[in-house]
């Protein structure tokens, strides 16, 4: 399992976790799509914000591995913001590759994404 060195474990003075320490013994936790509602917390925004922050500042729109990002972070924007960059994709390895789609994460955190090609 890859380790993205620099990236933030976690957002600031919470317990919302971006990364993971080691990998899993009993399995690879797989990436699914979770349903953003409208009325999630304003907690739960800030965090998918910083992720998606911490994401466009390491990666950019360049193809990067899962490694030890934490799945249930990824699982909120999968699917929507962040797309498989490989095909056939497996959801359940940590060598997978994803990409951010600039467009739509343009569309959905615009203080982020802003200036974005």
């Amino acid at each position: 399992m890859l380790k993205h060195r620099g990236f933030p474990g976690r957002l600031t003075g919470t317990d919302f976790q971006f990364t993971i320490r080691r990998a899993n013994p009993k399995g690879v936790t797989p990436l699914t799509r979770r349903d953003r509602f409208r009325d999630r917390r304003p907690a739960d925004r800030r965090a998918d914000t910083a992720f998606m922050q911490a994401l466009w500042a390491h990666f950019g729109d360049q193809p990067f591995e899962r490694g030890n990002l934490d799945a249930g972070r990824l699982n909120w924007l999968f699917e929507r913001e962040v797309i498989p960059a490989e095909d056939p994709f497996d959801p359940a390895s940590y060598d997978a590759l994803l990409v951010i789609d600039v467009t739509a994460a343009r569309a959905s955190f615009p203080d982020v994404i802003d200036g974005a090609t």
